[in-house]
């Protein structure tokens, strides 16, 4: 959730480091601070402050001095309210050791109490300010060391963190760990990074390191050394970043929503590209999917409504029954797992811990692990037998679009997968499949083209207190998606309902003038006759009708018009007008697009 940089090498740090955060603000956040190290043994430079970056930037003015070295963070507020004193970098009472923490301290309360008995003064509310004082006591009983000192803390810490912690003593070495919450390195021509994101840094360099469970990283300018807990050195494990710079831009859009809207059909193509008859071997070389006799997909938010789709095609092209689960609940229900449960964690950014700890637990009960992620080198696919990584590049506004689009692709792309394996799916039906993905890029590009009607009109109702939406079968997730966009950017009540069960109390709901977004199954089936229905019996009470149909209907009163595809892939198109929805009816109420309130873009606590 929090953003973290590092810097250390030849350049001005303030620059890199200011950078790194505005490019990990999408995260989201409520503090921000810095520190640098300016030379030997003077104290250190410290600015933090309540709100956002831009609050930090105003006070900085000519002030920064010479440096070479430092840390930034912006903090998403969890112990302590988001205050310029809760706000990180934290310090030691010495102020010559600077902190910055990514996670939640379990036992931070114990450690603050024995703490405080040996003399530590606090300042903050925070569960972090705990570890400063910690790290400060073991740096001294290890004679200055402060990688020795971040291993000695770490095996006392319970819960989930990222760390990087400076010392005024110790001009360009900045020390990181890392457990349960992500922390990549950046390796440039003579200065190193360390973020909690590769968009810190990747305009300036797309060599990457990953770091494992419980691994210590010490860094200067020119060097990287990478411990366990016990100070084993372990081997560097360097990767490529695959997209650059201009890709976390607006480029002229004017909200990364927006951009990365209409960057679904190069998403959606890129995911697909070599896979449309099959996956590569490689992919699939690290799991033995012969004898599975269950699926469980778990993911969380937008990714749990990828995974509902997932499950149409999958029961129906695999023949094997396929359960979706919420992560937050999945492992503390016990559920029953085994060695022919097959485990499918979807996720974007690999590191969502409700999502993380659940597939753990499925792991040390037996299971095989499939993922599905966009997100190189991340802690999920680290810890999974196989992945199928997503193509949809860095997205950097909250809401998720072109990610669940990707996520989407690569349920139905494991779907046919399964179906091959089992042999439980024709070559006849799988062509057909084939062909209908290949045609969704251009599919897709034919909605983005034809939206600016339903921007107009989505003004129109800006002031609606609620909006419903519903679907039938693969269209009933749809619904579910486009219900949460509209809450997380427009702030106000809307839910997904299955058409079939609104006379089973959602019809309640519907007022003189509540507006209905019905998402329309292909035109001829069962089940489109049956959501018309739906649509009289809503219409009659008040409702006025949105419907998303890839053909007329009479009985809407506004339609937006799909292409036709298979019955299966129909929300890769369906979704994109109710993106639109939430990205119009946010600006007409004056909200913040890309950083919606009290959202963060990856949730790395439970």
């Amino acid at each position: 959730m929090c953003g973290i940089v590092g810097y250390t090498g030849k350049a001005e740090a303030l620059s890199p480091v200011l950078e790194g955060l505005r490019r990990l603000e999408y995260r989201g956040y409520d503090s921000a601070g810095i520190a640098l190290v300016v030379k030997a043994g003077e104290p250190l430079w410290i600015e933090k402050r309540a709100g956002k970056l831009g609050n930090l930037e105003e006070i900085l003015g000519d002030t920064v001095p010479a440096s070479h070295s430092g840390i930034g963070h912006t903090r998403w507020a969890t112990h302590g309210g988001p205050t310029d004193t809760n706000a990180h970098p934290h310090l030691d009472n010495e102020g010559k050791l600077a902190l910055i923490h990514n996670g939640i301290i379990e036992n931070y309360v114990e450690l603050r109490a024995e703490l405080e008995k040996r003399g530590h003064i606090f300042k903050s509310e925070t569960d972090t300010e705990s570890v400063v004082h910690l790290l400060s006591d073991a740096r001294k009983s290890h004679n200055g060391d402060l990688a020795a000192a971040m291993r000695d803390v770490c095996g006392q810490l319970r819960g989930s963190f990222t760390l990087l912690a400076i010392h005024a003593d110790e001009p360009g070495r900045i020390v990181g760990a890392r457990r349960n919450s992500p922390l990549v390195v950046g390796v440039g021509d003579g200065e190193m990074f360390l973020a909690s994101d590769v968009a810190a840094f990747i305009a300036h360099t797309k060599r990457a390191l990953e770091l494992g469970q419980d691994e210590v990283v010490d860094i200067t300018g020119d060097s990287v050394v990478v411990t366990d807990l016990s100070g084993k050195v372990l081997p560097l494990k360097e990767y490529e970043i695959s997209w650059d710079a201009s890709a976390a831009e607006r480029g002229g859009y004017p909200h990364f929503m927006l951009k990365e809207i209409c960057e679904q059909p190069k998403a959606i193509a890129d995911t697909l590209i070599g896979r449309l008859s099959g996956l590569d071997p490689a992919i699939t070389e690290g799991i033995d999917l012969a004898g599975i006799s269950k699926v469980v997909i778990i993911a969380c938010g937008t990714a749990y409504h990828a995974g509902l789709v997932g499950k149409y095609a999958i029961e129906k092209w695999a023949n094997i029954p396929v359960d979706v689960e919420l992560a937050s609940e999945y492992r503390y229900r016990e559920p029953s797992v085994d060695a022919n449960t097959l485990i499918i964690p979807i996720s974007q950014s690999g590191e969502t811990m409700d999502t993380l700890m659940a597939m753990r637990y499925a792991r040390s009960h037996g299971a095989r692990v499939f993922s599905v992620c966009n997100t190189n080198g991340s802690t999920i696919p680290r810890e999974s037998d196989a992945v199928l990584y997503t193509h949809a590049g860095p997205e950097i506004a909250v809401a998720s679009t072109k990610a669940f689009t990707a996520q989407l692709i690569a349920m139905y792309l494991l779907g046919l997968h399964l179906g091959r394996v089992r042999g439980t799916i024709s070559a006849e039906l799988a062509k057909e499949i084939e062909v209908h993905l290949a045609e969704l890029p251009s599919k897709v590009e034919q909605v983005l083209e034809t939206v600016e009607p339903l921007r107009a009109l989505t003004r129109k109702f800006k002031d609606a207190s609620s909006m419903l939406f519903l679907g039938r079968h693969v269209g009933f997730p749809t619904a579910l998606e486009g219900a949460l966009k509209l809450k997380e950017l427009a702030y106000m009540h809307a839910e997904g309902f299955a058409g079939g069960e609104l006379k089973h109390g959602p019809i309640a709901l519907i007022d003189q003038g509540t507006p209905v977004v019905a998402i329309m199954p292909a035109e001829g089936s069962l089940l489109a006759e049956k959501m018309a229905s739906n649509i009289q019996e809503v219409k009659a009470r008040g409702a006025i009708i949105i419907a998303i149909a890839d053909a007329p209907l009479a009985s809407a009163d506004h339609l937006v018009r799909i292409p036709t595809t298979h019955e299966f892939l129909q929300p890769v198109l369906s979704v994109v007008p109710l993106q639109v929805i939430a990205y119009e009816m946010a600006i007409a109420r004056g909200n913040d697009v890309d950083q919606p309130r009290n959202l963060a873009k990856s949730v790395t606590v439970e």
